[in-house]
């Protein structure tokens, strides 16, 4: 993590920066501040202040030690910085997504040929400013691996917007320091001091960071100093909206906005609440921790959501890509595929993009003299000893101590070895005033000093430990004489040490040994020793194999990863994003145009009153029920969400609509009798259970519209099957309902319930359904064992009759209006109504899978066909597939009459019929409304208009009869 000042170790007298700046050579850095052709000059001091990336992947800490240090003299150079890779610029690559899927011709297309603008937000600029007046300032390059990624991207105009580590609370100040940004192609974002201290000391730095490298949340009597949970959450949410308002003035139409690491968690669902078509993307430089460990974060829920927002979200590796995905299903309740994560048809698309570095530059660096020359006087000092090397930041989780007690067990094993070998351990420094840091400096100091006194001699000591960083030629140099290296990450984002170390390792082939708990294991596993830090047994043997590998073992290795390392480069990393970006957004637009429109409430209103026969068919759960707050919590609150209950807000609006003569109310859900008796029973409306199997008219009795001789011979052997299930599944339940059954694993962990589904289907298909008449509905988290033909489309033309009898229906329904959260095979319904799907396509009885759109125009309504031929054509299916029923089930009545009377009283026109799918955008309805809310926003608008319309026909039709009687007199 970074740090803000710096600090002298204790341990040796050279000074050095703590920070956690990037490292560059001025050859990149200036290329990026050319303008017109002019190079603009740089002082040769470094910035003390934290770069713009200060993650695992691209964090930099900026110090000069030359190889005088190790008892060599060295030349002048330039000071560079070294970042939390090694000292060099972070760059780096993206294989295939792995949880994209492949995908044709993707890479590097979709810049070619365009000139498009890239706004990058980070929490830190590529530059460091420093007050030298009122209105003067003075830039200093503090830049990282995603700086130089950037730079080599072609055809794309790139702008940086940023925090510049400064408090300026003048304006004039904030003019002036916008203006010397604007040369550099910077953007400033002003922080004042306090939203710092709650946003990145205390949100950032001491809970996420944490939390996503596995150090767990701190205790509350920790948070005690900067302030609790709650404030730094709401000061971490002001500092992404400040960050998001400097991206709205400074966006412009078409523009790619891509956001990085945990600090801008937030910003998506800002940029997106601004502007839902802006292109946004999202990378995090951190491991992205287990569900598990997430979980315990307050805010685990919002967090999610709000990065969900993000068109493409990145990670270094497919495990972490994979954590998060389960982490929005495990917590968020979604569905995760193998593209990303999906939320109601809305897909983001999340993919593993892995950064590597510029190794063409370290390749250039070993060809110079003074590169050279640092080699030479390196293999002199150092001859005949094998040289080890680690260059870590020091911190709690780079493993510094594993690796040097595993050095102190191989040397106490191998006494033979003692005066053979040498490890160089470079150990930046970093949150000096962290009394944590202190300690573990302490620690490290400690450790090194007991094995140089327990091993060493006058001559030699088997620890060469360096508190400061290296300049970059003494880096390279450094890489190139070793034999082994050493990284030994607790946890790391990506650590690009190895590939520095492999990239300079083009003639010796040395050998690497790494972390299986660095990101950098998933690319550089093959070639490299994998080991576990914490198993210092094994690291001490892995040290032993790797100084004693035959020369044979070092080559087949090398070539495993030294292509990867020199082929894999930054411009491909941001590149491949940025297109893979472009292209998930053009999808996206695809996708969207299957998506059903929302409802045009005030069309449905106006064709509502303006009609004389109208007929409303509601659905229940997830339509009228009133919503269950979860608090984010896993599976929410099972014993409220299994309760169904009528939204309070409804009753008025259904008393309303129900009373109307003129309006015909239907709820027809999938529910048994007894839990819509108690929902509707006050109310004046017909009501459909079962997906329409029973019927009662208003204010009658329960009947059956069952076909006759309905086969429910399966029934015992599937209620023993769910019952089995249900025993070895915790929270999940099944309903065991007249004509079906239902399995449901919402509330279970999603991939075990998943596992038992898939199990449970393979009992049901080779035992009690083989040869049975039964359909078998999946839905998201439930599987449903219903009868063949038992569907709410295939029920609709038989209550329809039932309702034509009962109330002796002469005048046409002219007006139909369809609201549910159907699942897709009940969604044939919709079908049944519309008038533009043609009578063949209409409801067969086999039913086997949801009926599909077959309209033009992606199912879209067309205005003025009359469906009076449909009618009489699907009267006269509705006859020729359905037959009395007669009672079959508990004593229930049976309907009596000629079904044919339901289709045949329809007619209907495409501007007078809407269907409407409730939170699916994946329909056939022709319309969407989001949530249950906006149902009751709806009904509460129709009632009122149609309350409104008949008090003012009642006192139009008054006034009229007053005359009447004037003139009669």
């Amino acid at each position: 993590m970074p740090t803000s000042s710096p600090s002298i170790s204790p341990a040796s007298s050279a000074s050095y920066f703590c920070d956690g700046g990037g490292a560059a050579s001025p050859n990149p850095i200036d290329r990026m501040f050319r303008e017109h052709g002019r190079r603009h000059p740089f002082s040769a001091a470094v910035a003390t202040s934290p770069d713009a990336m200060d993650t695992d992947a691209a964090e930099s800490a900026s110090a000069v030690t030359s190889a005088a240090d190790f008892g060599v003299q060295s030349p002048g150079a330039a000071p560079a910085d070294m970042d939390d890779a090694g000292g060099a610029s972070a760059a780096g690559y993206a294989a295939r997504p792995p949880l994209a899927g492949p995908r044709r011709g993707f890479r590097r297309l979709g810049l070619r040929g365009m000139k498009q603008r890239l706004l990058v937000v980070a929490n830190r600029l590529p530059v460091s400013a420093n007050r030298r007046g009122e209105d003067q300032w003075s830039l200093e390059i503090s830049a990282g691996g995603l700086v130089s990624a950037l730079l080599g991207v072609k055809d794309v105009d790139a702008k940086w917007i940023g925090w510049a580590g400064v408090n300026v609370p003048d304006e004039v100040g904030q003019r002036a320091l916008t203006r010397t940004l604007a040369e550099k192609r910077c953007i400033p974002v002003f922080l004042d001091e306090e939203i710092v201290h709650q946003y990145y000391n205390g949100y950032c730095n001491n809970i996420l960071w944490p939390l996503f490298h596995y150090l767990g949340l701190p205790q509350e009597d920790r948070l005690a100093t900067t302030r609790n949970f709650e404030s730094q959450f709401n000061a971490y949410k002001r500092a992404n909206q400040m960050f998001a308002d400097v991206v709205y003035q400074n966006y412009q139409e078409g523009d790619v906005i891509w956001c990085h690491d945990y600090h801008l968690m937030f910003m998506p669902k800002c940029l997106k609440d601004h502007d839902i078509n802006m292109k946004v993307g999202w990378f995090l430089h951190t491991p992205f921790p287990s569900s598990e460990i997430y979980r315990t974060l307050p805010s685990r829920s919002e967090l999610l959501r709000s990065v969900l927002c993000a068109d493409l979200v990145g990670f270094h590796t497919y495990d972490y890509a994979r954590h998060f995905v389960s982490a929005c299903t495990r917590i968020l309740g979604l569905e995760g595929t193998h593209e990303g994560v999906e939320d109601q048809g809305r897909l983001t698309r999340v993919a593993a993009f892995p950064i590597g570095i510029d190794s063409e530059r370290f390749k250039r660096a070993l060809e110079l003299t003074a590169v050279k020359r640092h080699i030479n006087e390196l293999t002199h000092r150092f001859a005949g000893r094998k040289v080890m090397l680690g260059v870590d930041r020091l911190d709690m989780i780079k493993g510094i101590p594993q690796k040097i007690l595993a050095f102190e067990k191989f040397l106490e094993e191998n006494p033979d070895w003692n005066d053979k070998v040498v490890l160089l351990q470079i150990a930046v420094p970093t949150r000096t005033d962290v009394p944590e840091y202190q300690k573990l400096t302490s620690q490290v100091h400690e450790i090194v000093g007991r094995i140089n006194g327990r091993f060493g001699t006058l001559t030699a000591v088997p620890i060469h430990h360096l508190d400061r960083s290296l300049d970059f030629h003494a880096l390279c140099a450094l890489y190139a004489v070793t034999d082994v290296a050493l990284v030994t990450s607790l946890r790391d984002g990506m650590n690009l040490v190895s590939y520095e170390y492999v990239a300079c390792q083009g003639s010796r082939k040395g050998v690497l040994i790494l972390s299986e708990f660095a990101g950098a294991a998933q690319s550089l596993g093959a070639g490299a020793i994998l080991v576990n830090p914490w198993n210092i047994t094994e690291v001490a043997d892995s040290i032993r194999h790797a100084l004693t590998m035959s020369s044979d073992e070092r080559e087949k290795r090398h070539r495993h990863n030294y292509p990867h390392v020199t082929t894999h480069t930054a411009q491909d990393w941001a590149e491949t994003f940025v297109c893979e970006l472009n292209e998930t957004v053009a999808e996206a637009q695809l996708r969207t145009r299957h998506v059903p429109p929302g409802l045009p409430n005030r069309a449905a209103i106006q064709q509502y009153l303006h009609s004389k026969n109208r007929l409303l068919i509601l659905g229940f759960n997830s339509t009228l029920t009133e919503p269950v707050e979860s608090s984010g919590r896993r599976g929410g609150d099972q014993i409220k969400e299994m309760e169904l209950k009528l939204h309070p807000e409804l009753k008025g609006p259904l008393r309303a609509l129900c009373e109307d003569e003129r309006t015909t109310v239907i709820v027809l859900s999938g529910s048994d009798r007894s839990v819509l008796d108690e929902n509707f029973g006050e109310f004046n409306m017909w009501l459909a259970a079962e997906h329409g199997m029973f019927l009662r008219p208003t204010n009658g009795e329960w009947m059956t519209t069952m076909p006759e001789h309905l086969n429910m011979d399966w029934v015992d052997s599937v209620k023993h099957v769910f019952k089995y299930f249900t025993e070895r599944t915790p929270r999940s339940h099944f309903e065991h309902r007249e004509t079906s059954f239902v399995w449901n694993y919402k509330y279970a962990d999603v991939e075990f319930g998943r596992l038992q589904a898939r199990d449970m289907l393979q009992h049901l298909w080779t035992g009690p359904i083989s040869n049975a008449a039964v359909d078998v509905v999946q839905g998201s988290r439930s599987v449903e064992v219903r009868s063949v033909g038992v569907t709410k489309g295939a029920a609709i033309d038989r209550i329809l009759g039932e309702i034509v009898h009962s109330k002796s229906m002469v005048t046409p329904i002219d007006y139909v209006l369809c609201i549910g959260h159907f699942l897709g095979k009940d969604e044939d319904i919709y079908v049944f109504f519309d008038p533009e799907y043609p009578s063949e396509s209409k409801v067969k009885p086999d039913s086997t899978s949801a009926s599909l759109d077959t309209r033009p125009n992606g199912g879209q309504p067309s205005n003025g066909m009359s469906n009076s031929k449909n009618s009489q054509s699907r009267a006269h299916a509705a006859a020729e597939r359905s037959s009395p029923s007669s009672s079959s089930n508990q004593g229930t009545p049976t309907s009596h009459h000629d079904w044919r009377e339901g289709s045949s009283v329809l007619d209907l026109k495409g501007e007078n019929y809407f269907s409407c799918a409730v939170g699916r955008k994946r329909s056939n309805a022709r319309y969407l409304l989001n949530s249950s809310e906006e149902v009751v926003s709806f009904l509460e608008e129709m009632a009122e208009a149609m309350t409104t319309a008949h008090n003012g026909f009642q006192s139009t039709t008054a006034d009229h009869m007053f005359l009447d009687r004037q003139q009669m007199f």
